[in-house]
């Protein structure tokens, strides 16, 4: 890992020019550069905390996409009964993951259908509220006290 910035955090040429273009071009850019150029060096932790951050998150998706076919095939590890015991390891942890997958399904099903029953209950009470109401004749006029 190449440990060295092209730009340092300090009042050099190419950070005051940075600055200058980032307040030409937006200035919430250039007040960064201003920040970065005069507090830039209490920073230096954080950068390589956030280097290491983003080296374990790529490195763990590498590791996972390498791992899918780790001890699988040709690509074994030269230990049969290791390689033996892992096999059997991720065909149970597949079957574990293939359960709990339809034990989900199964389970979205029951509350869909239990949606439905309380969808279909309150309905029905709307419509038996709705007709047992006293209907108004459609073409009555409304009773006005007129002389």
């Amino acid at each position: 890992m190449n440990t060295s910035a092209l730009i340092r955090p300090g009042w050099s040429p190419a950070t005051i020019a940075l600055m200058i273009i980032g307040f030409m071009l937006f200035w919430p850019l250039g007040l960064a550069m201003l920040a970065y150029i005069v507090w830039g060096n209490r920073f230096g932790g954080f950068k390589h905390e956030m280097n290491n951050a983003a080296d374990n998150v790529c490195g763990a998706f590498r590791r996972s996409r390498r791992s899918q076919h780790f001890g699988r095939g040709p690509f074994g590890t030269g230990n049969i009964a290791f390689d033996e015991w892992r096999e059997k390891e991720l065909e149970r942890l597949d079957e574990e993951r293939r359960k709990l997958e339809e034990m989900r399904t199964e389970f979205e099903d029951y509350a869909r259908e239990l949606r439905r029953a309380k969808d279909r209950e309150e309905f029905d009470r709307f419509m038996a509220e709705r007709n047992a109401a006293p209907k108004k004749p459609s073409g009555s006029v409304p009773d006005t006290d007129q002389e």
